[in-house]
């Protein structure tokens, strides 16, 4: 179970953008564009909490008690945890930067958006995450399809129980 669905009403969202159905699901699914929003969703409406000061920065949102919460969209290409800057071509992976981004958050909120446009999204710890990569689940270099990405989230919610 999520801990919270996201939804939209794509029909309104094409209409007032004046462009079609199907645009509006391309951009919704896409997490390197669909993060921003998501981003100011979960700030405000979940968090009560603030955007990060820039989009540099080494997280996306505070919540209401300062805690900083990186936001990632689960896509079906997968989904990663370490920075952003270690993500994309001519880019790697580098052990000590994850880490220290370990360090720095208080966790993850994951956000299916190919589920759009209700959208469950889950809060993960970062102890969760370090486990993971402890254990060697996360891979080499923190990415994970979005099938195990679900499968991770199911058996920490079963675990829990």
């Amino acid at each position: 179970m999520p801990d919270n669905v996201l939804s939209w009403d794509a029909r309104k969202i094409a209409e007032a953008f004046k462009i079609k159905d199907e645009d509006v699901r391309l951009y919704f699914t896409d997490g390197r564009r669909v993060s921003f929003i998501i981003e100011r969703r979960l700030a405000y409406e979940v968090l009560n909490g603030t955007l990060a000061p820039s989009e540099g920065a080494g997280f996306d949102l505070f919540d209401s008690e300062g805690n900083k919460w990186e936001v990632r969209c689960i896509t079906k290409g997968g989904v990663y945890f370490c920075p952003s800057n270690m993500v994309g071509k001519g880019r790697k992976f580098e052990e000590r930067g994850f880490l220290d981004k370990l360090d720095e958050i208080k966790g993850y909120i994951l956000a299916d958006a190919e589920s759009f446009p209700d959208m469950p999204f889950w809060i993960i710890p970062t102890e969760q995450v370090r486990a993971w990569y402890d254990a060697g689940t996360l891979g080499k270099n923190s990415k994970i399809t979005r099938k195990k990405a679900l499968e991770l989230i199911d058996e920490m919610q079963n675990s829990q129980l």
